[in-house]
């Protein structure tokens, strides 16, 4: 007989089925069941296992398609060129994966800082555990802002609130209740069932766990769930990238096997060269040195306190030119404080604190400063016997318990002004303006001003929101948070170096505003709540980017605006830690959180900061900037020398009666050169790069392949003249001296355009100038050295070899001469 499902059981008989009761497991239980049922996740292989990563490194078909050619000659009886392609894939790949799993594994270690931990019940108390150990039988602790870690059932809740999108589509929360539901139902239906990956949107609940990792309904549906990321700026630029030089590598390949073939060059070297040019064209490396990049840049952010969660998101971060972030904690000290509890007339009300003081020491949902500070300032205090409570969401913006006082029961609800406002009775046009301006002085004084109500309510069991009606207003709650030490010159350096800075904040206008000239804001350009909800979203678009201050904002809201803002063509931060941040977090190109965030804010964010600092951030975002600046150089010098030499090798072997490298020859160039390319990932980087942020121009990339392209072949074409008109060099002799002046300048090139700068005035790392170094020894010492006749080479004249040397100090000076021209023309 099939056993009943979970959801059709009652509390009681599902604890009993599950051998646990509402206390929770033990920690010996805990450990057998993670031994049985396994950890906690849809997929337990690390993506950076070794094999995986060797593999990934001979998955790429261009390399696919030179061990075809490399078999080609072994069965065409050609050894050599096959040994000599067959070790330098394999070299090439080994080196690729080795670098690649270090990085991975600087990665895997930073990503464990920011594993999300959720409360259950342990040996009958509460303990905070990494959701990965999660096991069947775990009694979850719930509250707003809880990300669900696991398919459960309610044994309790109270005005308890899910976001279930991820799964069913439905953007409105729903409610879930204990008790058990007939039938086969759909994941909809079942009220009393919360699933992996859906988040708690309002208040509190407990629930046994009965699924975890893939047998959750999540992992059932995983890879239908795994839909595609929006594409970050960083990402198209590197898609169209990748799609220009593909273009460009295909056209050269069919056109030069093509003309070989007419010309009546030997069929498999022609297909041999016409592969080893497209090879030498791509930039290989680029995912290789884009991981390496990554994780060197997430290692140093971390020093700073920047936890990365997403690695894209590191150069999304370097490109932000706009950061909306929430006042509280980054803009403030995040130091609340209760300054006065008082009347409507202003006058200190001991009546009103007492009331503030059972609703802050009592309410069990999100913990919150504002809450802690009332309990701070009330020394002594013993809270009355708690009969229930209705959690706070941000429709209603206020949040109620029901006590036991002198035996009567009383309703307080604390909250927003306006939303406690709402359900008081006895609010006429004159005491509402009076109260309005009370607010707004107080607020334009610095002040955030709460509101406290109450009344006598029917004793019974529970009480639900519609019991929030007929309240008297008893008084206000002035708190203070003043402005952060320093945060205005922080601002000030966010802005010199490119990036502004705009408040979104659920507080009223005039607290917001108050603080906005404390810290350098444009107060006079502010947004609330109400004017958003009455534009359209074209009109949002004009006006966002011209506002620094956005107040009395709902979550619907905030990323109304963040994409009203990206709209306008900005690639744009969002700071925030709340449960009504998750929406903003994700419409941002850059996502941050803090690490005291609800679990939904940093699940939704990208990257996660150890402290509310705007400092720690400006140094992310510096981080952000050297790792784009770093890739770029890559980008340009497989654009500048390789280009023009793979065209001009293309030119000449339709041109000359012999091939000017052979394939072993190309590749083995290429490995070479791509030595010193892994320094570019921890090359030094100029201050000036990192003024303003860096963003893909393909433009600008396809004019600087085009005139640094044109000048290299210049200067191969001038070679080719020297070999043959001057020195009458034979096959094996044009190919040697153009084997180490084609080496040398791409050498050059990169140590020239890896810096706007003149390039003696930049100095490089110590790992890309020594590896130069080391390589343009090679590139010398190999027609010398034994064993070189196997790859075709022979000892060059010295005269010729100083002309080599001559022509790649020329064409380092031209190409230097070139860069001022070229960047000063782009930056005109």
């Amino acid at each position: 007989m099939t056993e009943p499902s979970p959801w059709t059981l009652t509390p009681a008989e599902l604890l009993a089925r599950l051998g646990v009761d509402a206390t929770g497991l033990s920690s010996e239980a805990a450990r057998s069941r993670l031994a049985r049922f396994g950890r906690n996740e849809l997929a337990a292989a690390s993506r950076w296992t070794t094999p995986r990563l060797v593999l990934r490194q001979f998955a790429s078909p261009l390399v696919l398609i030179l061990v075809a050619a490399a078999g080609v000659s072994a069965v065409a009886g050609e050894w050599t060129d096959s040994v000599v392609i067959g070790a330098i894939v394999v070299l090439s790949g080994a080196i690729s994966a080795w670098r690649e799993y270090a990085a991975g594994r600087a990665i895997d270690r930073l990503r464990a800082r920011v594993a999300l931990r959720v409360r259950v019940r342990r040996d009958g108390a509460e303990a905070s555990v990494p959701t990965a150990e999660i096991v069947p039988g775990d009694v979850l602790v719930l509250s707003a802002g809880t990300l669900i870690a696991a398919d459960a059932i309610v044994l309790d809740a109270h005005d308890f609130f899910v976001s279930e999108a991820v799964l069913t589509g439905e953007s409105f929360p729903v409610e879930k209740r204990p008790g058990a539901i007939e039938g086969a139902r759909g994941l909809a239906e079942r009220r009393n069932s919360l699933f992996m990956g859906t988040n708690v949107r309002s208040g509190t609940a407990t629930a046994v766990v009965v699924a975890t990792g893939a047998a959750t309904e999540y992992g059932r549906i995983a890879d239908r769930l795994k839909l595609r990321a929006p594409e970050t700026e960083f990402n198209r630029g590197l898609r169209r990238f990748g799609g220009l030089l593909t273009w460009l590598m295909l056209v050269l390949t069919l056109v030069v096997l093509a003309l070989n073939l007419l010309v009546h060059k030997p069929p498999i070297e022609s297909l041999l060269f016409a592969v080893a040019l497209a090879v030498g064209l791509t930039p290989e490396l680029l995912p290789a040195i884009l991981m390496i990049n990554l994780a060197r840049s997430a290692t140093r952010m971390a020093g700073v306190g920047v936890l990365v969660r997403r690695l894209s998101a590191i150069e999304d971060f370097g490109s932000m030119d706009v950061l909306c972030s929430d006042k509280t904690g980054t803009l403030t000290a995040g130091v609340v404080r209760l300054d006065a509890a008082v009347d409507e007339r202003g006058q200190a009300s001991p009546r009103v604190r007492r009331l503030a003081f059972c609703n802050a020491a009592l309410e069990a949902g999100i913990e919150n400063p504002l809450d802690e500070a009332i309990v701070a300032a009330c020394p002594g205090e013993v809270a009355p016997e708690k009969l229930d409570e209705i959690p706070y969401d941000f429709t209603r913006k206020r949040l109620s318990v029901v006590v036991d006082e002198g035996g009567a029961a009383i309703l307080i609800t604390k909250g927003a002004v306006g939303g406690v406002l709402g359900v008081c009775t006895g609010i006429d046009a004159a005491r509402a303006a009076a109260i309005e301006a009370f607010v707004a002085e107080r607020g334009n004084a610095g002040f955030r001003v709460l509101a406290v109500a109450s009344r006598v309510v029917e004793r019974r069991s529970s009480y639900t929101r519609d019991d929030e009606r007929e309240l008297e207003l008893a008084g206000f709650l002035l708190f203070h948070d003043p402005p952060k030490p320093g945060i205005e010159a922080t601002i000030a350096a966010l802005r010199a170096h490119g990036v502004a800075l705009k408040m979104i904040t659920g507080d009223n206008l005039h607290v917001a505003r108050h603080i906005g000239r404390q810290v350098g804001l444009a107060e006079a350009a502010a947004l609330t709540g109400a004017e958003i909800a009455g534009m359209r979203d074209e009109a949002l678009w004009h006006v966002a980017e011209r506002t620094d201050i956005f107040a009395e904002v709902d979550p619907n809201q905030k990323e109304r605006i963040i994409l009203a803002l990206k709209k306008t063509g900005h690639v744009v931060g969002y700071l925030g830690d709340g449960v009504n941040d998750a929406p903003a977090l994700h419409a941002a190109d850059v996502g941050v959180s803090v690490e005291a965030a609800v679990d939904v804010a940093k699940e939704a964010a990208d990257l996660v900061l150890l402290r509310p600092d705007l400092d720690v951030l400006l140094r992310g975002v510096l981080a952000g900037r050297e790792t784009f600046a770093n890739t770029l150089k890559y980008v340009m010098t497989t654009t500048s020398a390789n280009l023009g030499n793979m065209l001009s090798m293309a030119v000449a072997s339709v041109v000359l009666p012999f091939f000017p490298l052979l394939a072993g020859q190309i590749l083995l160039n290429n490995f070479l050169s791509d030595i010193p390319a892994f320094g570019l990932a921890n090359d030094a980087v100029d201050a000036e790069s990192l003024q303003k942020p860096q963003r893909w121009d393909m433009g600008v990339i396809r004019r600087f392949m085009t005139w640094f392209g044109a000048l290299s072949s210049a200067f191969d074409l001038l070679t080719f003249a020297a070999l043959l008109l001057v020195f009458h060099a034979a096959p094996e002799v044009f190919r040697t001296g153009w084997f180490v002046l084609s080496l040398l300048t791409e050498l050059a090139v990169a140590m020239v355009v890896r810096t706007r700068r003149p390039a003696l005035r930049s100095r490089p790392g110590a790992l890309l100038l020594w590896s130069t170094v080391v390589v343009a020894v090679i590139a010398v010492a190999v027609p010398y050295a034994p064993g070189a006749g196997a790859f075709g080479f022979v000892p060059l004249p010295l005269p010729l070899l100083l002309t080599m040397l001559g022509i790649t100090c020329a064409y380092a000076i031209a190409t230097e001469r070139l860069k001022r021209w070229f960047f000063a023309r782009t930056a005109a």
